[in-house]
């Protein structure tokens, strides 16, 4: 086996100088910012077509992470690769689109040798660039300018420092296009629906009951003990109380009856009308999901019975088949 020892060696200068010089060149990044970021977000909120993302090598990484905050945002965006971009992938940019390259040096060869063919599109350019005098940046419409940030490799080598200030440029561009756009939770929502967040907004509490297709119910004039029966099969721990009419008029649940039991042992044989609660707390089921859960947790109860919007019984939702679903 390995045998792995505890090493004498200290590495927490080395990180906490690394996080020091990344976040005083992310507050730096603050002097840098000028008119041309207003250039740049009333360019892409004037699109009509979509943001395309390019840039190569470590530049390429952060891009596809800007793309993808954009995208989940409210602002249409993809990711092309410059060099697929040379060799077919410039037919999905159009003239409605504008283009943003990222480029540390601003003199790499696979973007530049993109620009023609984008000029010719009639692609709108904006470039995120160290060096505002750079080839891209002089070819590009607008230029966003990071400034000469030192990387915090000791060698000054490996991209570092330059490429968390660009993402951090890229974040706040997408969160100023998300407040221009005013967009709202539920539009983040429309886009996340398989996160939690989307859960949280989209899922209703129709769409929860036809998944688990529950509704224990009993007529008023049936038994105790037929209830009892009848919730131990549902393994819901309630059931609704039902009038001839098919009209909700209480719930009894598994504690009703143990309490009951505390009382008297002749229990089993009386109505179901004498020992549910009259005045259950029920639910819409065209409302969220996650305000089931929130109304259970206030009024601490397990069980809400659902109702449609004109008030017929149509289900139970348990806080369990909530629970399960994330929210």
């Amino acid at each position: 086996m390995l045998n792995l020892q505890a090493t004498s060696i200290d590495y927490t200068r080395s990180v906490i100088s690394v996080l020091d010089k990344e976040a005083k060149a992310i507050l730096e990044l603050k002097n840098h910012i000028g008119s041309s970021i207003n250039e740049a977000i009333d360019m892409i909120l004037s699109c009509k077509g979509r943001v395309v993302i390019t840039g190569i090598g470590k530049s390429g990484i952060i891009g596809r992470k800007i793309n993808a905050t954009m995208a989940s945002t409210g602002t249409p965006s993809l990711f092309l690769h410059p060099s697929e971009g040379l060799h077919g992938d410039l037919g999905m940019v159009t003239k409605e689109d504008v283009i943003i390259a990222i480029s540390n040096s601003g003199e790499s060869d696979e973007v530049l040798n993109l620009i023609p063919s984008i000029k010719k599109i009639g692609a709108k350019i904006i470039s995120i660039v160290k060096n505002p005098l750079s080839t891209l940046a002089i070819k590009s419409d607008t230029v966003l300018c990071i400034g000469d940030v030192p990387e915090a490799c000791p060698l000054g080598l490996a991209p570092t420092t330059s490429t968390t200030v660009t993402l951090a440029l890229g974040d706040a561009l997408a969160v100023a296009l998300l407040e221009a756009r005013n967009f709202k939770p539920e539009d983040f929502a429309v886009f996340h629906p398989a996160g939690s967040l989307g859960r949280k907004l989209l899922l209703t509490i129709n769409d929860v009951i036809q998944s688990t297709k529950k509704n224990p119910i009993i007529n008023q004039n049936f038994s105790v003990q037929e209830a009892l029966f009848l919730m131990t099969v549902e393994g819901m721990g309630a059931i609704s109380v039902i009038n001839d009419e098919g009209s909700l008029v209480g719930i009894l649940t598994d504690g009703d009856i143990r309490r009951a039991f505390a009382v008297s042992g002749e229990m089993l044989g009386v109505s179901v009308t004498e020992l549910c609660n009259h005045h259950p707390y029920v639910i819409n089921g065209n409302l969220l999901a996650v305000e089931a859960l929130q109304l259970m947790e206030e009024k601490k109860v397990n069980v809400l019975p659902v109702l449609n919007n004109d008030n017929k019984l149509i289900g139970m939702i348990h806080i369990h088949d909530l629970m399960n679903l994330g929210l």
